[in-house]
């Protein structure tokens, strides 16, 4: 990982530089913590002073210090009548760390520029902090572009679960595998490849038992990433295979969820396994908030990927597209039954994009209205 205050500093900037680019510049550093700040938010910080950028930082990881404080310390005594700016509002209490407002009145910052306020009750007031220190403060500055970075971290805050991403892949004629089940490969390795980066900026990703047994995953980033997420298992029977790629936690860890009690488990002890009396997606990701995870991935086939969309528990989804007919009565399809009946009860996506990936397109899109 860079190192969170490895910075410009000096670096003159550049003719009618203004504070919507530096705060994408705060976007881009935040971005560096993605996969591991949860259950914080990622967020970037530069100090300027005379046109130069002073200091630089980024939030690394839950626990270190905050972006503030690494570009402060990295600006020195050049931070003293400087700007700071900030994608989130800096926060005004003690947790795991002191409070950012008072590092930045210390510093002798004039004026703070900052992307939104911060959605969690606790930590915020440091605009009021800063204003009543006699500090010049400027606030939503591109707000849209820092709510999408920290769509989790919102989310999280707001509904006290974890965001969660639907991907799947399928052919142009909506099949994930063909009659026979087989099911390798839908996609080009550069959509793959995709994927594999996300799984290394999420906290989780769960599969249901059919998965396992089917597919043998490792749910991992395949070395495209410096870490691996936490992989989830749901089983209501715990009918998995004694080997499986998922067993072999050196990797990553893995977790599952099932409705068997305890004493009849017979996975290997060094897998945690979770019973509960009903195994849904809600009671799933009701634990995983309170296990700290902020993003979890969902890479599960069309049943469960069904019952979670009926459930709501799925935010955005991902689906890749790839330019090829296979046809068949059986061939399995991304999404189960969802128990619709007409097109008009269709789930709609909002805020879409289409990207080309490799030779296939990604489509993206919110299943509610966005936090953002």
């Amino acid at each position: 990982m860079i190192s969170p205050n490895d910075s410009t500093r000096g670096v003159s900037l550049p003719p009618g530089e203004t504070c919507s680019t530096l705060m994408h510049r705060c976007l881009e550093l935040a971005a560096k913590g993605a996969g591991y700040t949860a259950p914080n938010p990622m967020v970037g910080a530069i100090v300027v002073k005379n046109g130069q950028i002073v200091g630089e930082g980024f939030h690394p990881r839950i626990g270190q210090p905050h972006a503030e404080v690494f570009a402060l310390k990295a600006a020195g005594e050049a931070a003293r009548g400087a700007t700071l700016y900030v994608n989130l509002e800096p926060c005004n209490h003690t947790g795991r760390t002191p409070p950012c407002t008072e590092a930045v009145l210390k510093a002798g910052i004039a004026t703070v520029v900052i992307g939104m306020t911060d959605p969690n009750p606790q930590a915020s007031g440091g605009i009021d902090r800063l204003r009543d220190a006699g500090l010049s403060v400027l606030t939503n500055v591109e707000t849209a572009a820092c709510k999408r970075l920290n769509e989790a971290f919102i989310h999280r805050i707001r509904h006290r679960q974890p965001f969660s991403i639907l991907k799947y892949a399928m052919t142009l004629d909506g099949k994930i595998a063909t009659d026979t089940g087989h099911s390798a490969w839908v996609t080009s390795p550069a959509a793959r490849r995709r994927v594999h980066q996300l799984r290394g900026q999420c906290d989780a990703v769960i599969v249901g038992g059919n998965t396992v047994r089917r597919d043998n995953p490792r749910l991992t980033s395949h070395g495209v990433c410096d870490r691996n997420p936490l992989r989830v298992v749901m089983s209501r029977s715990l009918d998995l295979p004694a080997a499986a790629n998922l067993w072999q936690t050196d990797v990553a860890p893995t977790l599952v969820f099932t409705e068997v009690n305890l004493q009849k488990a017979t996975l290997p002890k060094q897998v945690e396994v979770v019973s509960v009396d009903s195994l849904t997606p809600s009671v799933v990701v009701n634990e995983l908030y309170i296990r700290g995870l902020s993003t979890v991935l969902w890479e599960c086939g069309g049943t469960l990927s069904a019952v979670a969309l009926r459930q709501r528990v799925i935010q955005k989804v991902w689906a890749f597209i790839a330019p090829k007919l296979v046809g068949g009565q059986q061939a399995p399809t991304p999404i189960g039954d969802m128990g619709l009946t007409k097109m008009t009860d269709a789930l709609a996506l909002s805020d879409t994009t289409l990207e080309a990936v490799g030779q296939d397109w990604l489509i993206e899109g919110y299943l509610q209205p966005s936090d953002c």
